[in-house]
């Protein structure tokens, strides 16, 4: 029996066939043509729709609005992609962003420092109380057995409630009846360059760092390890503990920091629910699920929810096609990949007992 030879995943027509053959890949295109085929049977374009959307989100004046929802949904996708490196997945991060916008706010109401050093501090504590919040379940489950999925998710609404108690009395603007903070001094206040926040360029730098120690360092090579078989990497004398509370650290010390820049940025205040209520926590969740937990992958996926979010507005102005359907697109490329990834296990281990 002869066999047809395939490319090597080396060769450029081999990394084609496999970028071609992705879950990924597969994932966005099925979502896509399910949301085509809602159109058509609700009497809309779909051509029409998805051209709108991407003008919406990409055109020559909305490209800076996609930008500023994706600087806080790649920051999040990043803090759950660096633990589920390993396998741990940080269900805190609603709790963390909060922590490091609320902390970020108490520093702007209360320490008078000068340009650049406030935002330097405000940004650093905000990290600092993310990075504790994010290893506080590691460390329960490493000395008490607390499951850490339970307690990262279920930590984050004392954090929230305590946020809202401080926005709404020791820290109110007296001057609105609404909550939220007063408006921060000009040294607090995140500068804008040629139109982009300089927020953009630290998310750059963040992700710069994750990316070179994730694919070259020891520490990044026994992370992706743990993911792919936790109890090898315990034989092999990893300390597998401590690794998923710096993980966990690190993905809270992220999540604090977008939470301070937020916050720091247009409109310079801590308001209540609003690090909440646009979901960033859960949209950087279905990014990092969407890209496996690969660092660049969370981030190009965390730009296309947004452009998906920002792009809704423009396709609801333009043909009259309600916004939600970028959420239902969100939903279906996140359910199809969990479909394609079950089945190709499924079939591996198929063939697995055929052998």
């Amino acid at each position: 029996m002869t066999t047809t030879p395939t490319a090597p995943a080396t060769t450029p027509a081999g990394r084609v066939r496999a970028v071609l053959r992705s879950p990924i890949l597969l994932s966005v295109l099925g979502a896509l043509l399910i949301g085509a085929v809602m159109l058509l049977g609700a009497g809309g374009n779909p051509f029409e729709a998805y051209a709108a959307m991407v003008e919406g989100a990409f055109g020559p004046t909305q490209w800076r609005n996609t930008l500023i929802v994706a600087v806080p949904v790649v920051g999040m996708a990043l803090a759950v992609a660096v633990p589920l490196r390993a396998g741990v997945v940080n269900l805190g991060g609603e709790g963390q962003i909060v922590l490091g916008g609320i902390t970020a706010a108490v520093v702007a109401a209360g320490v008078d420092l000068p340009a650049p050093l406030s935002l330097v501090v405000a940004l650093g504590a905000g990290t600092l109380a993310g990075a504790l919040l994010g290893a506080l379940p590691a460390v329960l489950e490493n000395r008490l057995g607390v499951p850490l999925l339970v307690s990262s998710l279920l930590i984050s609404y004392p954090v929230v409630a305590l946020a809202s108690y401080l926005v709404r009395f020791p820290l109110r603007d007296p001057g609105t009846g609404l909550p939220q903070s007063r408006v921060f001094d000009e040294a607090y206040r995140m500068p804008v360059f040629a139109g982009i926040g300089l927020s953009a360029l630290i998310l750059v730098v963040v992700i710069a760092l994750v990316v070179q120690v994730d694919s070259r360092t020891p520490f990044g090579y026994e992370v992706r390890l743990t993911g792919h078989n936790r109890r090898f990497t315990e034989y092999a004398g990893v300390a597998v503990p401590r690794m998923v509370t710096r993980l966990m650290a690190t993905g809270g010390g992220i999540a604090g920091l977008i939470g301070a820049m937020v916050v720091t940025s247009v409109p310079y205040r801590f308001i209540d629910g609003a690090l909440v209520v646009p979901a960033y926590t859960w949209t950087g969740l279905l990014a990092a699920l969407l890209a496996r937990a690969n660092p660049l992958g969370a981030v190009a996926a965390g730009v296309f929810f947004a452009a998906l979010q920002v792009g809704g507005f423009g396709m609801e102005r333009e043909t009259e096609v309600p916004r939600e359907l970028s959420s239902i697109l969100q939903a279906t490329v996140i359910v199809i990949l969990a479909a394609t990834v079950a089945a190709t296990a499924r079939r591996a281990r198929t063939r697995k007992d055929a052998a």
